[in-house]
């Protein structure tokens, strides 16, 4: 009786495997993994390494994603284009992001996103550490923004504790992602105006 044939595997069939799994339960595991696949665990580590370097492939397919050329305008107008759509292609997938925050980025198209952000704060004065600052901000306030998406409607519950400011604030919210895009529409705002206030041209 001639053998099953094996399901054919590659790097890019283990990522989307992965994407699926965090995204139904938050992780992935290789043995999990093989499950979904249809395959043994040791079939896997014929395509990857093992689970970091599915994080980095991770990584790599939403990076992809990210237009890093349709930017026009000064230098703040390009950051705030670049963070829009950052966190565009990541409010899909939000729960990788912890998973992306505990490794470090390796990924080669990563860095378009990063180069491009870079060089919008050199053409704003900014020196190679403030640039690495700025870098980190706008990367924080995305990735958390993105995060904010996979929060329940109601984030904050109100009682008793809860004063009257925050009463009043939280009976202007809405339901996400309404809310969330507002927020980070908001604090889009605030960030690229305080860049702007640390760059050279207003020192």
């Amino acid at each position: 009786m001639p053998r099953p044939p094996q399901r054919l595997l590659s790097p890019e069939i283990i990522t989307e495997a992965a994407v699926e799994s965090v995204d139904e339960t938050g992780d992935f595991t290789m043995p999990g993994l093989a499950a979904r696949l249809k395959v043994r665990p040791s079939s896997l580590y014929n395509h990857v390494s093992g689970r970091a370097e599915i994080v980095e492939l991770m990584r790599g397919r939403l990076m992809a994603g990210i237009d890093v050329t349709s930017t026009a305008g000064t230098w703040s107008d390009t950051v705030a284009a670049l963070a829009a759509e950052y966190r565009r292609n990541y409010a899909a997938h939000p729960r990788l992001i912890p998973l992306f925050t505990a490794h470090t980025v390796q990924v080669g198209v990563a860095f378009g996103l990063y180069n491009a952000l870079a060089q919008a704060f050199s053409d704003g004065g900014f020196g190679p550490a403030d640039t690495l600052h700025a870098i980190t901000t706008v990367d924080s306030f995305v990735l958390g923004s993105a995060l904010d998406l996979a929060a329940p409607d109601v984030v904050w519950a109100s009682g008793p504790e809860v004063n009257d400011a925050m009463k009043a604030a939280l009976a202007t919210s809405g339901k996400n992602p309404e809310r969330a895009d507002a927020a980070f529409e908001f604090g889009l705002r605030v960030l690229i105006a305080g860049l702007v206030a640390n760059s050279a041209s207003a020192r």
